[in-house]
């Protein structure tokens, strides 16, 4: 028998949401990544919970404890049970009638075999008792403690159900897999065969997989067996994982930044295929103008702070296959500390609108040139200058 112990199982708010349903006579577990994270001796971030009790039941349980409901996916469900204004989903057990391979119709059950067998890999179909006792309905226990991915049941099957199981595929692997035992041949297979799939999904699904798979510690591996697969060039057409591996090794221990390893993979209307927010939209859009026409680090630092300098010098390096220039800290550092010395006031009145613009920019294109070093005196005596 495995059990786990976590600081979450004792929570007094997890463990009021536990009371409340078992002491209405129902059964109930924490199920998916809060248990497999444990397992792993990784953080947990969610908490789900499974139960045999009907939505209505789960929401009279939650009353008769004198806790607050809300109806967050009641027809697919899902319970929201707030407790000190923490929120746990708790969703009936279900299993699938009609799957289009976006949304399924489900029907409730009294089985917790029923509500594992609809999940999609076994590492996420493990559920925990409120004691800490781990059921494991599909053989999930080997395959973590081997860190291997795999389907439940068949992988064609499941992808079919819900087609984004495939990019969720390369995004586990990438973050809970053991890298160097290889992918799942059947998974893999299933994979490319269900490649057409993608286009019914939704661009911003396809975007919140791709960017939580970049975000993963180290991508590379999976992002290169969805270019084998047929996969990247479907999703993103024209991208390429070639530089990736390198720019991952060039990062070091940087935090992970899942725009900088996009925009390594290059690719056609990148924004509008993954939906980027506008913000996400301008830090791409700056990160691959500027691999396209580059320039100085210390000018970079100096024009867009000293964090997107280093991604721009990062990218590069990476696409030339070369080391990082030896100097990077100490330019990234000259440049964010430059201040151009000469404001407009300085050149009025003899020079005003459009010659004044060109006469700033042409100072300021002199004064980066000297690296930083004219001073306001010298720059006010060249020809530019008016």
């Amino acid at each position: 028998m495995t059990r786990i112990d976590a600081d979450w199982l004792v929570d007094p708010a997890a463990r009021a949401v536990c009371a409340a349903l078992t002491g209405a006579g129902h059964r109930i577990f924490f199920v998916g990544g809060c248990v497999r994270n444990t397992l792993l001796g990784r953080p947990v971030s969610d908490l789900d919970l499974a139960t045999d009790a009907r939505p209505e039941q789960t929401e009279a349980a939650a009353a008769a404890a004198g806790l607050k409901s809300v109806p967050t996916g009641k027809d697919h469900g899902t319970i929201t049970l707030v407790v000190a204004g923490q929120g746990f989903e708790v969703t009936t057990f279900r299993h699938d009638i009609e799957t289009d391979g976006r949304h399924a119709v489900v029907r409730f059950s009294d089985r917790l075999e029923d509500d594992a067998a609809r999940r999609d890999f076994t590492m996420n179909a493990l559920y925990a008792t409120p004691d800490g006792q781990v059921i494991d309905p599909v053989g999930g226990l080997d395959d973590l403690r081997v860190r291997r991915l795999r389907f439940i049941g068949d992988a064609d099957q499941r992808i079919a159900e819900d087609y984004l199981r495939i990019l969720r595929f390369f995004r586990f692997h990438a973050w809970y897999a053991d890298p160097m035992g290889g992918m799942d041949a059947e998974a893999l297979a299933a994979c490319a065969a269900g490649a057409e799939g993608l286009d019914r999904l939704a661009a911003e699904r396809v975007g919140q997989e791709m960017l939580k798979l970049l975000a993963a510690p180290d991508p590379g591996p999976a992002v290169a067996a969805m270019e084998q697969a047929g996969i990247l060039s479907r999703v993103l057409p024209g991208a390429t994982a070639r530089a990736l591996p390198v720019l991952i090794h060039l990062e070091g221990d940087l935090p992970a930044d899942p725009l900088r390893r996009l925009a390594v993979l290059g690719g056609q209307d990148v924004a509008a295929r993954l939906r980027l927010s506008r913000t996400q939209v301008r830090r791409l859009d700056l990160l691959q103008q500027r691999l396209a026409d580059p320039r100085p680090v210390a000018e970079l630092a100096y024009r867009h702070g000293p964090d997107a300098a280093r991604n721009i010098a990062l990218l590069l390096a990476a696409s030339l296959e070369q080391p990082l220039p030896a100097t990077l800290e100490a330019d990234l550092a000259q440049g964010a500390a430059a201040r151009f010395p000469i404001s407009a006031a300085d050149l009025m009145p003899r020079l005003q609108g459009k010659a004044l613009g060109e006469a700033l920019a042409a100072l300021e294109a002199r004064w980066i040139a000297s690296g930083f070093s004219l001073d306001k005196s010298a720059l006010l005596q060249l020809p530019e200058a008016g």
